[in-house]
Parts: structure tokens; C-alpha cells; sequence
């Protein structure tokens, strides 16, 4: 069976595709809005281990809708959650048989309620999975440590290809710099660049 789950070139999305290789044939999904080449680093990493990668285009409309919401909220929580929502749709919507990402037990966004995955399921005949849902963070920490090598930062310099790095930049494009540092907390982000050997 085909899965897309949706990728980020960092450790929890990764852990996700090496949990779910040996039941799904898994293609990795970078869904992007075009502002910037933040994809390019999942495609290298896919490359690396040896996954099918494509990438999505999100609807832009969407994106405005997610930078309003984070300089109404002073927070990126809820714009972020938006865009996760709306990759996820777009992913289902690709011919797989199943979507997935790389949500943890403990994550506060992005994440699916039960409702919001059966609406998922049954409106495009899929399955939606979550193969961290069951791991908290030490958990996960401790399988990357045994598994992958890992570059760590902080957020604005790490190479990923996330949500997040577009959304800084159209933040910044439409309400400048300042706005970049008043919605995001100060966190740190990881990019995988090869297993461990």
C-alpha cells in the first residue's frame, strides 16, 4: 500500500518513515508555498535514506489566513495548526492509500482530533496514521540518538522544511522582522542528514 507522509527533513517525521518502510511503500510529501527552497533539504535527506519524496504545493490563500492568525494570537500555534490541517487534506487527496506525519503523544501542534482524522478517512477513502502518537518525547530522543545523525539549532538557522521556515518569511514580508521575533518563541528544531552508521 502507498502512504504520504507529510515530511520535514526533521527527526520526529523521520523516525515516522523508518517505523512505517516495512508495512507501506512510503513516499515522502514536503508540502510548500513556494516562498522559499526550505524543501530542498527534506528532498536531500529522503535522498539519503532512500525514500520516494515529492513535493505538495499548499494554497497561498491559506498561508495569508495562518500569518493573520499568528499576529492576532501573538503566537504561531493556531496559524501552524491551520497549515497542518490544510497539508494534510492536500496530501489525502494525492492517490495514497493512507496519509500520515510525524505528530507525537505529547505535541501540542500540530495535531488531529479523532473527529478531524475520521472526517480525514471518510471523505477521501484513506487511512490517517500517526506512528509517534504512542511515544513522548524522551522516547523519541532515545530512538534518533541510536538511529539517526542530527544537526540541532535554533529554529531560524536550522535547514528543514517545515511550516514554520516559509511562515517566518511571509510574516516578515508582510508586518518586518520584529514581528518574526514577537510571534515566535525562541525553540530549538533538528534536520536529519544521514543514519547513523
Amino acid at each position: 500500500m502507498d502512504l504520504g507522509l507529510l515530511y520535514s527533513g526533521g527527526k520526529d517525521s523521520t523516525l515516522a518513515a523508518l517505523l512505517l518502510e516495512d508495512f507501506y511503500d512510503v513516499t515522502l510529501v514536503t508540502a510548500t508555498f513556494g516562498v522559499a527552497d526550505a524543501w530542498d533539504h527534506a528532498r536531500r535527506t529522503a535522498e539519503e535514506l532512500g525514500f520516494e519524496f515529492e513535493t505538495v504545493e499548499l494554497n497561498d490563500d491559506v498561508a495569508a489566513e495562518a500569518v493573520e492568525q499568528m499576529v492576532e494570537d501573538g503566537y504561531p500555534r493556531n496559524g501552524i495548526q491551520q497549515v497542518h490541517l490544510h497539508a494534510l487534506e492536500t496530501a489525502a487527496g494525492m492517490g495514497f492509500d493512507a496519509v500520515a506525519d510525524g505528530s507525537r503523544r505529547d505535541d501540542r501542534v500540530p495535531s488531529v482530533s479523532r473527529a478531524q482524522a475520521q472526517s480525514l478517512e471518510d471523505r477521501h477513502g484513506i487511512d490517517y496514521i500517526v506512528p509517534l502518537a504512542g511515544f513522548g518525547r524522551g522516547a523519541v530522543d532515545s530512538l534518533v540518538d541510536e538511529t539517526l545523525d542530527v544537526t540541532t539549532g535554533p529554529s531560524e538557522e536550522i535547514p528543514k522544511a517545515d511550516y514554520e521556515a516559509e511562515l517566518r518569511d511571509l510574516l516578515a514580508d508582510e508586518h518586518g522582522e520584529e514581528a518574526v521575533a514577537e510571534v515566535f518563541p525562541d525553540h530549538t528544531q533538528t534536520y536529519v542528514t544521514s543514519l547513523s552508521r
